[in-house]
C-alpha cells in the first residue's frame, strides 16, 4: 500500500486500505445475506466502478445469488456531466426477481435516479441499492440507498474499481485526489 500516487498529471493520497474495505464488504454482505434469506437475488453491477465491489459481495453472498452488468457513464475526467448515457443494457430478465443494484459511489445521485426509473419498468419483486461509497455532500437527486458502505466528504476518488481517465482501477486500497 502506497501512501501516494500519481495517475496522469493528478496526485492522489490513500483513503481507505484495502482491509478496511475488505471488512466492510464483508459486513455488508452479512447484512445483504441477513435481508434476503430464502429469496434468490440479482446483483446488478454498474460497470465499469463497481466491478470490483460486486465480485466481492458476490463472493461472500450465497451461490445462487445471480449477477448481471449494466453500463453507464457520467463522468467526464474528476467532473460528474449531469448526464447519464446507458452504454450497455442488461441483458437478464429482472420481472418478479429481487434486484440489488450495485454501485461503486453514489454523489449527486443523477445516474441511480436514471437507473432506478429504467430498473422499475422491468417489473423486479423488488429493487434495493447497494454503494460501496457515498457522498451526501453532492446529493442533488433525491435517492434511498439501502446498503452504504462509507459516507466521504466530496472529493474525487480512484481505487477499488474507481478510475481516473481509466487509470487506478485495479488498485487495491482508495486514494483521494490531493487538493
Amino acid at each position: 500500500m502506497k501512501k501516494e500516487i500519481q495517475l496522469h498529471n493528478r496526485y492522489f493520497e490513500l483513503f481507505l486500505d484495502a482491509t478496511t474495505i475488505q471488512d466492510k464488504v464483508k459486513e455488508l454482505a452479512e447484512q445483504i445475506k441477513k435481508d434476503y434469506a430464502g429469496k434468490p437475488l440479482v446483483l446488478l453491477c454498474v460497470l465499469s466502478g463497481a466491478f470490483r465491489f460486486a465480485a466481492d459481495l458476490a463472493r461472500y453472498l450465497d451461490d445462487a445469488t445471480e449477477i448481471a452488468f449494466i453500463k453507464v457513464q457520467s463522468y467526464e475526467g474528476i467532473m460528474s456531466s449531469g448526464l447519464v448515457r446507458e452504454q450497455l443494457a442488461a441483458t437478464v430478465n429482472l420481472s418478479g426477481k429481487h434486484v440489488l443494484l450495485v454501485e461503486d459511489i453514489v454523489d449527486t445521485g443523477t445516474t441511480i435516479h436514471y437507473l432506478m426509473g429504467k430498473l422499475y419498468q422491468k417489473a423486479p419483486a423488488s429493487l434495493k441499492v447497494a454503494t460501496l461509497l457515498f457522498k451526501p455532500e453532492a446529493l442533488k437527486q433525491a435517492v434511498e440507498l439501502h446498503y452504504v458502505g462509507f459516507e466521504i466528504p466530496n472529493h474525487f476518488v480512484v481505487g477499488y474499481g474507481l478510475d481516473y481517465e481509466e487509470q487506478g482501477r485495479c488498485l487495491n486500497d482508495l486514494y483521494i485526489l490531493k487538493a
